[in-house]
Formats: structure tokens, C-alpha cells, sequence
């Protein structure tokens, strides 16, 4: 008599990958022509700026030399991590524009100028959010 023995199934683990963390200077920006360009309510990828917007939106722009069209990592409408300003501006924003060209390793963050938040904050880490896999889709 021979007895099959059925190996059993053995599914590894996905090692989550890592991905790489920038540290860059926050700075904020407004609406502003003196800050921005002759169209102030228009963002490098067409999208409109509210008049009642806020640091609250979670918008924000990257130096050219962190997007892609300038060889970068990041797209417009990356969600990013970004950790080191503080309890309140933590958090995950969403690239929709770009910074001046004489800016490196720099990211701006949208807010109205009634928040009068700080200008400035050094060693800031930012992180592409990953949008979490689906456990299982129907084939």
C-alpha cells in the first residue's frame, strides 16, 4: 500500500517594499501673484484653487527636481506622507503644482493667508502614499 502524502501549499509573504524617504524644506504659499505667476488660482496641473481654501485642502507643490517631467520621482496627483512640521500640518497632501525652478528639495504647502502659519521648516521627510492592494478582486 503507498500513501500519497499531498504537500501542503505554502504561500510566502510579500515583503512590503520600502520606499524612499526625501527630507526637504516646507515652506507655505498663497494664492498670490507676488508668490506664484500671473494666474495664481490655477495650479501646474489645471487644477482650481477655491477663494476659501485652506491648509486644510492638503494640497501642495514640489521642487521640479523631486516631479518626474523633471526626472523626478513623483506625479502630479501623488498622494505624499510628510512628517517634521508639526502635529497640525502632518500628514498626507497631494502634489498639484510645481515650485520655481531656482528651488531644490523644497516643497510649499497651500494655505490661505488668514492661518498665518510659520514660513519655514528644515529636515522635513516626505514619502509617496501607496494606495493599499486589494486582498482579493473577483476574476
Amino acid at each position: 500500500m503507498v500513501t500519497l502524502i499531498a504537500p501542503s501549499l505554502i504561500v510566502p509573504r510579500r515583503v512590503p517594499r520600502r520606499l524612499p524617504v526625501y527630507t526637504v524644506t516646507a515652506t507655505i504659499y498663497e494664492p498670490d501673484p507676488r508668490q506664484t505667476d500671473s494666474e495664481p488660482f490655477i495650479t501646474a496641473d489645471n487644477s482650481f484653487i477655491t477663494p476659501q481654501h485652506s491648509s486644510k485642502n492638503r494640497w501642495m507643490a514640489l521642487s521640479r527636481d523631486l516631479l518626474k517631467p523633471w526626472g523626478g520621482k513623483f506625479n502630479f496627483g501623488d498622494s505624499v506622507r510628510v512628517t517634521g512640521i508639526s502635529k497640525k500640518l502632518d500628514g498626507t497632501y497631494i502634489i498639484h503644482d510645481t515650485m520655481n525652478r531656482r528651488h531644490r528639495h523644497c516643497m510649499d504647502i497651500l494655505a490661505a493667508k488668514w492661518e498665518h502659519l510659520d514660513e519655514m521648516w528644515k529636515n522635513v521627510k516626505i514619502v509617496k502614499a501607496v494606495k493599499p492592494e486589494p486582498a482579493w478582486r473577483a476574476g
